[in-house]
């Protein structure tokens, strides 16, 4: 069904952060908060829709543990964008919970390649930043025994803490340690009334057309 009348561009909030960080949380606080329709087009929602054999898909954690994997994944990240992009043109608000690093066998280049592919569309970056102590409690308490207590850091955790917030380009932060999603939320809704220009993923897309 068609309209001659065209809707703005939907917002779309970009939530990048390490995993157990608090990202879906603060995803569904938006959507349940925030005015309009907003729709999470998030890592794992892509990453279950992929097949077996290419698994962990677009999850893949930094290391560069699979370079016969980095080539797809790239492709698959390309096409999560252009699915929101998709969204956000018609008039769709998008909240993304994600994991973006480029410590793959080889730099991919994947963040400044999406930021280009949301060219001309509202966008708001979001650093969800939390302490590794905390994710690691985290981790103890969705995984239980798969996340031992011993007081060590494991090193995949490291590496998505070294990793994640690279380059840390952003036009907001949150820190899940000391703020509740909905008071997260709440934060991203005063920052979409008051973006600053160039935005993070102009910036971005910027840096790697260069």
């Amino acid at each position: 069904m068609s309209s001659d009348v065209m809707s703005p561009p939907g917002w779309i909030v970009v939530l990048n952060g390490v995993p157990r960080s608090g990202k879906s949380s603060i995803a569904v606080a938006l959507q349940d908060t925030l005015a309009g329709v907003w729709v999470n087009l998030g890592v794992d929602h892509f990453k279950a829709a992929t097949p077996q054999h290419l698994q962990p898909g677009i999850g893949l954690r930094p290391g560069g543990e699979r370079p016969d994997l980095e080539p797809i994944i790239a492709l698959l990240y390309s096409a999560m964008y252009e699915s929101i992009a998709a969204h956000s043109r018609l008039g769709i608000n998008v909240v993304v919970d994600v994991d973006h690093h480029d410590m793959y066998s080889v730099p991919r280049g994947i963040l400044g390649d999406c930021a280009g592919r949301l060219h001309g569309l509202p966008v708001l970056f979001v650093g969800v930043r939390c302490p590794t102590e905390v994710v690691m409690e985290r981790r103890r308490a969705t995984w239980g025994g798969g996340a031992p207590d011993d007081g060590l850091v494991p090193a995949p955790v490291k590496l998505w803490e070294q990793a994640v917030h690279e380059p840390g380009v952003y036009d907001l932060e949150v820190d899940t340690s000391t703020l509740s999603p909905a008071e997260c939320a709440e934060e991203i809704r005063k920052a979409l009334q008051s973006v600053k220009r160039p935005t993070a993923f102009e910036r971005l897309a910027a840096d790697d057309a260069r």
